[in-house]
């Protein structure tokens, strides 16, 4: 049943990510954020479940095939875009507006990329399903 659990894994990761891309791209006009400042779009990192000394280690439950994991949830780099607006709310004193610098086209690239990993995720996760569904025929038969 490890083939579920880590297509499972998987599935956790990239909901999350297409959340992370949406909440970018909902807030990209977004001049201020609770904190006063403006937006910081976010990228969501991932990795192995287990450590990288663990799977050096080559025990059997680090060998990497334990899935995927959020490690967390970081601005992404380059991430305020300076407009000249004098007479916006919250213009700065020399008139400038700090927006999200966020990349419409990148963001949906991203948006597509990470839907089609969620598919394959889910896929896999099907396949599995029918294999040990089709074992189980087969020892029943016996």
């Amino acid at each position: 049943m490890r083939a579920m659990e880590i297509s499972r894994s998987g599935l956790d990761v990239e909901w999350q990510r297409l959340q992370v891309i949406a909440q970018n791209l909902a807030n990209i006009n977004t001049t201020r954020s609770a904190t006063g400042e403006a937006y910081r779009p976010m990228r969501l990192l991932s990795g192995p479940q287990g450590g990288f000394s663990a799977m050096m280690s080559g025990t059997t439950a680090a060998r990497g095939d334990g899935g995927v994991r959020v490690v967390g949830v970081e601005p992404a780099a380059g991430n305020i875009r300076r407009v000249y607006e004098p007479g916006h709310p919250d213009a700065a004193p020399d008139g400038f507006v700090s927006y999200p610098a966020v990349d419409h086209a990148g963001e949906m690239t991203l948006l597509i990329k990470t839907s089609r990993a969620y598919e394959a995720n889910l896929t896999a996760m099907n396949m599995a399903h029918q294999m040990y569904s089709r074992a189980l025929d087969l020892g029943r038969q016996s």
